[in-house]
C-alpha cells in the first residue's frame, strides 16, 4: 500500500497525530489507548509489513512539564530496548536449531573463551549466571563491533 493512502483522522483531544492504512485501524485505538487509558505521556510507532509502512502515529508530550508536543521526528532514548530484540533474535536461533543455549559461547564467538570463561554457555550467559556482568577494570580491549570486552576473566567461579 502507498504511503499516500494512508488515512489520517484528529485523535480524542488532539492526542494521537499520524496516518494509518484503514486495515491497521486497531493499532490507532490500541496507540491512543496508551494515552487516554494507560497513563502515557508521549510516544511514537511506526509499523511496516512487508517493507510498507502500515501505520505511523505519534501523540503525547515529549516533556516532563507537557509543554512540548511530540513531533514525527522526535528523539527519544531507547536505553534497554536492545534487550527484548536481542532476546526475540536469540530465540528465533534457538528455535531454528542455529544456536544450541547448552554449547559454549566460545563456539560462536572464540575470543569470549579467552581467561577461563570457555565452558561459560549461552544459556549462562543469557541468564546472567556467567560471571560477566560488566566491563572490569583489569584490562581487555571492547570488540569494535560490538563494544563488549572479551578478554578479561570471570569475576567468580563458572561451573
Amino acid at each position: 500500500m502507498a504511503e499516500g493512502s494512508l488515512a489520517g483522522r484528529p485523535a480524542p483531544d488532539g492526542q494521537v497525530a499520524g496516518r494509518h492504512d484503514p486495515r491497521f485501524a486497531a493499532v490507532r485505538g490500541e496507540f491512543e489507548a496508551n494515552f487516554t487509558d494507560r497513563g502515557e505521556t508521549g510516544g511514537g510507532v511506526c509499523v511496516a509489513v512487508g517493507g510498507t509502512v502500515v501505520a505511523e502515529l505519534w501523540g503525547g508530550c515529549s516533556d516532563a512539564t507537557g509543554s512540548r508536543r511530540w513531533q514525527r521526528d522526535t528523539l527519544v532514548n531507547v536505553f534497554s530496548v536492545g534487550k527484548a530484540m536481542a532476546a526475540v533474535c536469540t530465540a528465533r536461533l534457538i528455535g531454528q536449531g542455529r544456536l544450541n543455549a547448552d554449547a559454549p559461547v566460545a563456539r560462536y564467538w572464540p575470543e569470549f573463551g579467552a581467561a577461563g570463561k570457555d565452558a561459560v554457555t549461552v544459556r549462562q550467559l543469557l541468564s546472567h549466571q556467567a560471571g560477566v556482568p560488566g566491563r572490569s577494570r583489569r584490562g581487555g580491549r571492547p570488540d569494535r563491533r560490538t563494544g563488549i570486552t572479551s578478554t578479561p576473566s570471570a569475576f567468580w567461579p563458572v561451573s
